[in-house]
């Protein structure tokens, strides 16, 4: 596909979306084939002759492992191919560009190795083509020998050069120049073109958005990729509340344990303060049952308007909330709803809605101007909507991305397959298994996506990763324990999905 950049897509998520496609069976080594086709299949478009000269500059990563795929093609079809390795071959780290070096190393008579594990073993060379398989999307900071010199000497050869997915030496998020760039003739992207070639035109020249076998389910299934996104580095230097306060506001009493799950599964995730804000009585039983939360006791039996103002202190301590879990269905319950929604909305601290909070909510439920999850399942979908979904999964889609857009928030149907849409984008989430009808686990999902909410993550993002990483804890249960899953075993699974999502692979039920 050749055209203008207009369904950009940055670098993480990018890598989201192919490790999303290993999950589903697609393998690096099939991406990394069919990305170095791409770019062979290019060069045999502009240059017939066989007795073409490429130059092939490639690093030690997985870019690098798409130049000598190119090579090898193009080796295979008669041109004259040199490949310059930038680096250490010991540097090669993942097994497919291994393998795709060794590949290349083997066909000593039809292609030249040099390798330049120094500036000062970079040739001077003649070629016809200059191929820049560097860095790729790898490119962050400033460059540093000796890839900084395997770009000034591809400037300053005057042939066709072309970049594979796009210029060394362009951040591929932002388009700045990290300190010199690749002057590309062509640049042959994957997918989808990367954000920073929309402020780097200058060194773009042609763009060709390839094909790479990337499956349409990498984007509407969530998977490992979309865990992810949701990683934030923890660095020596952290302090406490970087990651995160997250507030609970639920109980009443009769409910305890539900407030209780989710702060768990919210510390679990990551976040670094989980505050519940809970009736007196049920704040002390959680602090009896969870020495790790921190309670706020509140006056009453259950919450109130009287609650108000104690809850507007701690809205101004806190990242992001969640709220409905056990408050139970009192009417002054759904009038203090009501008003600490409009505190919220003013503030515009991000709202995680469910169970009981759902329910109030749909007796005055409106635009927001906040981000807000809701995570109903089917009986608290109809509640809120006075409807019920019918059909396939995707027939159901259109109705809960109707209903998103409508509200302007995220909605997260619960469900054998969960439906998230944010009035535009729809995810389907299949882990999960039937063992997770015992009560607890929606509360779970709540605690998991309340966490990276607070954590500064979208709801969008938040949602479809807390769907995954809470349907695959439950997963990892039932292989331990079958169907007798208890809601503690899944707090407990969390942070190993989080770890590891891809070992969902092997007990994955798509």
């Amino acid at each position: 596909m050749r055209g203008e950049i207009s369904d950009a897509i940055s670098s993480s998520e990018m890598r989201a979306l192919e490790l999303n496609a290993e999950y589903l069976g697609v393998s690096p080594l099939q991406l990394m084939e069919n990305a170095g086709c791409a770019v062979s299949r290019e060069i045999i478009s502009r240059f017939e002759s066989k007795k073409s000269r490429i130059t092939v500059f490639s690093g030690v990563g997985r870019n690098g492992g798409d130049g000598f795929v190119a090579a090898r093609h193009l080796a295979g079809l008669g041109y004259k191919v040199t490949v310059i390795l930038v680096g250490k071959p010991q540097d090669i780290k993942a097994k497919v560009v291994q393998d795709n070096w060794r590949s290349v190393l083997s066909m000593s008579h039809s292609v030249e190795t040099i390798i330049a594990h120094d500036s000062s073993l970079i040739p001077s060379l003649d070629a016809d083509v200059a191929v820049d398989a560097l860095l790729g999307i790898g490119a962050v900071g400033p460059l540093r020998p000796p890839v900084l010199q395997a770009v000034k000497a591809m400037n300053k050869l005057e042939c066709f050069k072309v970049a594979v997915d796009l210029p060394t030496g362009i951040n591929p998020d932002t388009g700045e120049i990290l300190g010199e760039a690749v002057r590309a003739d062509l640049t042959v992207t994957f997918h989808r073109p990367k954000t920073g070639l929309i402020k780097a035109r200058e060194y773009v020249g042609e763009l060709v958005v390839a094909d790479v076998g990337l499956p349409k389910e990498a984007e509407e299934y969530a998977g490992p990729g979309d865990v992810t996104l949701t990683r934030k580095p923890r660095p020596p230097s952290s302090h406490k509340g970087d990651f995160g306060r997250l507030l609970v506001i639920g109980g009443s009493e009769t409910f305890s344990g539900a407030p209780t799950l989710v702060a768990l599964s919210a510390l679990r995730a990551g976040v670094d303060l989980a505050y519940i804000a809970a009736p007196q009585k049920t704040a002390h039983d959680i602090s009896c049952i969870a020495p790790d939360l921190i309670t706020v006791k509140l006056e009453g039996e259950h919450l109130n308007l009287g609650n108000i103002a104690t809850i507007g202190k701690l809205l101004e301590k806190s990242d992001a909330v969640v709220m409905g879990p056990g408050l139970g269905l009192h009417e002054e319950t759904a009038e203090g709803v009501r008003e600490v929604m409009n505190l919220i909305e003013e503030a515009k601290v991000p709202l995680l809605l469910d169970a009981d909070g759902l329910k109030a909510f749909a007796g005055f439920k409106h635009k927001v101007d906040f981000p807000l999850v809701l995570t109903p399942h089917m009986g608290e979908y109809e509640i809120l909507t006075k409807s019920r979904p019918s059909g396939s999964v995707w027939d159901r889609c259109k109705y809960v991305q109707q209903v998103a857009e409508e509200l302007n928030a995220v909605v997260l149907l619960k469900g054998d397959v969960d439906i998230i849409s944010d009035g535009v984008r729809v995810k389907l989430n299949f882990t999960g298994n039937p063992g997770m009808t015992v009560g607890g686990t929606g509360d779970t999902l709540s605690g998991i996506v309340g966490a990276f909410l607070a954590q500064g993550f979208s709801p969008f993002r938040s949602a479809v990763a807390g769907a995954f990483i809470n349907g695959a804890a439950g997963d990892f249960v039932a292989k331990e324990t079958g169907y007798h899953i208890l809601p503690t075993d899944v707090v407990e699974w969390i942070p190993r999905v989080i770890e590891d999502p891809m070992a969902h692979a092997k007990i994955k039920r798509v």
